[in-house]
């Protein structure tokens, strides 16, 4: 790669490779009885940049995540994090996956806190810090409710308190949202991008949505059908989101929304191709 180190997040040539099923298609495993998610990934990610990836089903976007979280190992390449090598997880990464994963006993402050004792943040501070990232979320007043008394949108505050807390360098979001309505999916976009404008961190958010990619990303990074690459990035131009009343209606959007699928069409088509080679005769 050219030019000076100056990114935050380098991602080398990453292959990640897992032992293939008996069984499996041609178009997934190789001749040595390895199936190839990731092959020959290269993305850089400047510091308090906002990255979104989205590709096909299957195409390995939660397995670029985990190596990102240092939950799994590449196969062959390398992750560079301040341009040192990613090995495993680190207190300066945080993770948001779409399940909440809440801590049903606890109340939403005792979640927050939770990953606090790890660190070994005295009690008095933990909660301070606590409520000061459940009001950043939107939360006050409810750091006393448990999971169930939340809805599907309030845990994810929760869980995004949780990994803010910490105050780790760098958010990794594994469609966050997902699973949640379409009202609260906007509402939740917003607060995100309100959240990074004000934190400056660097955020590498994963989702299939189309109109979430351009919403959110500065850069939005286009994966191909298996194994997964980058196929483009798309520099994403807006002056501002949260100022304009109704940007997913103005044409600029509609623009970049069709400039991405026309990418990821012959790639969702290569997927059904794909899928139809595995199914057993």
């Amino acid at each position: 790669m050219s030019g000076p180190t100056t990114a935050k997040i380098e991602i080398e040539q990453v292959r990640k490779t897992f032992a293939a099923k008996k069984g499996r298609g041609r178009g997934s495993a190789d001749g040595d009885g390895e199936f190839t998610a990731l092959d020959g990934v290269d993305l850089r990610i400047d510091a308090g940049e906002f990255v979104v990836v989205v590709g096909p089903s299957g195409c390995g976007k939660s397995t670029l995540l985990d190596l990102l979280g240092g939950l799994a190992r590449p196969t062959a390449g390398r992750i560079l994090l301040d341009g040192e090598p990613v090995t495993g997880p680190g207190l300066d990464r945080g993770i948001v996956f779409q399940q909440y994963a809440l801590l049903p006993w606890r109340t939403a402050l005792g979640n927050v806190e939770f990953g606090l004792e790890a660190t070994g943040v005295p009690r008095r501070e933990r909660a301070a810090r606590a409520r000061e990232h459940l009001d950043l979320v939107g939360l006050s007043g409810f750091e006393n409710r448990h999971p169930h008394e939340l809805s599907g949108g309030m845990r994810q505050r929760v869980a995004l308190a949780r990994s803010l807390a910490y105050d780790p360098d760098v958010l990794l979001m594994d469609e966050p949202f997902a699973a949640l309505d379409a009202q609260t999916r906007e509402s939740l976009q917003d607060e995100l991008l309100r959240i990074w404008q004000r934190t400056g961190k660097t955020v590498v958010f994963i989702t299939h949505g189309i109109e979430e990619a351009v919403y959110l990303g500065q850069r939005v990074a286009v994966m191909t059908s298996r194994p997964g690459r980058i196929k483009q990035v798309v520099p994403i131009g807006f002056d501002s989101r949260t100022e304009t009343d109704d940007l997913r209606s103005s044409p600029e959007f509609a623009r970049y929304r069709h400039e991405i699928w026309t990418l990821l069409h012959d790639e969702v088509a290569r997927t059904q191709l794909l899928e139809k080679e595995e199914v057993p005769v």
